[in-house]
């Protein structure tokens, strides 16, 4: 199985386009020390050719033209991706479907919750029917988007895309709202979680002996956003799990059995973003890798 991370920031990349943190700043100016990053997306496959593409960033145009692996091959008009996986309705991960409309054939997958969100906005109606299926799938229930790799999704505490927030919304449940997926190919299992609000028995039990794990790994700890001086909300209230403090995703996963483990979906404030920081180091040295754009994993 081959993953390449297209995508490892959270919402908004880094840096920011309006934003001056002391990480923004530093992307801009020294991005030796803080690589820029786009928004969330990956792409996994069986055989090196015909990909599957988790998610779908905003900067999936660029997220293309960078990786070599998606250049069309064949003819005038030609995709490696063969099919589309949504793990949720964010703005980071279903704005890229509009770039994706160019009379390209695919198979676009989703729980049916998140499909429905997004079949309720005509503004996606530029994926034409009769080119881009939409593909409802079942929680817990293995399906192929591609010969030689399959797929099941799983709930995890999350919560509804921040557009369709109401007096209603539940912070932590375990719906088809926000799912991670399981993908098989070639006796190989990788775990993909880019949101997740916390750890839970249940989510340990699921991973258990994967040969990696891409997790949320938005905030270092629950108030970055505070601290950096440029929001009020906490990962918490954003339903993302920090990696350290109470309840923390690197404790709370420490003795689960996993191959390797990468942090991706990872906020513009967050400190571990700063190459060669005492932040940085204490993630690595608790075994988990910091994604960057581009890094390619073989398992």
């Amino acid at each position: 199985m081959r993953i390449v991370i297209l995508g490892s920031a959270a919402g908004g990349g880094l840096p920011q386009w309006n934003c001056r943190c002391s990480n923004c700043t530093l992307a801009r100016s020294e991005p030796d020390r803080v690589r820029p990053r786009t928004q969330s997306s990956i792409a996994v496959s069986a055989d090196g050719s015909d990909w599957l593409l988790i998610n779908a960033s905003p900067d999936i145009r660029q997220q293309f033209f960078d990786n070599p692996q998606m250049h069309p091959r064949e003819g005038l008009r030609h995709s490696p991706i063969r099919s589309v996986l949504l793990t949720n309705g964010d703005v980071d991960h279903v704005a890229g479907l509009l770039t994706l409309r160019e009379g390209q054939p695919y198979t676009l997958y989703a729980t049916r919750g998140i499909l429905d969100s997004v079949n309720s906005n005509r503004v996606f109606d530029v994926m034409a029917e009769g080119v881009v299926a939409r593909q409802a799938v079942a929680m817990d229930q293995r399906f192929e988007p591609l010969p030689g790799l399959s797929v099941t999704l799983f709930a995890v505490p999350g919560k509804v895309p921040l557009w369709l927030e109401d007096e209603t919304m539940e912070i932590g449940a375990e719906t088809e709202t926000t799912v991670g997926a399981l993908i098989e190919a070639n006796g190989r299992r990788l775990a993909y979680i880019p949101g997740c609000a916390r750890v839970t028995n249940g989510l340990r039990d699921r991973i258990a002996g994967v040969d990696a794990l891409l997790f949320d790994g938005t905030v270092l700890y629950d108030d970055d956003m505070i601290r950096a001086g440029v929001g009020t909300k906490t990962g918490w209230r954003m339903g993302h799990v920090p990696m350290r403090g109470e309840n923390g995703s690197i404790d709370a996963l420490a003795g689960t059995a996993i191959g390797r483990r990468v942090f991706v979906h990872i906020n513009n404030t967050n400190p571990v973003l700063v190459e060669g920081s005492p932040e940085r180091a204490d993630v690595e040295a608790a075994g988990w890798t910091v994604a960057h754009d581009g890094l390619s994993l073989a398992l």
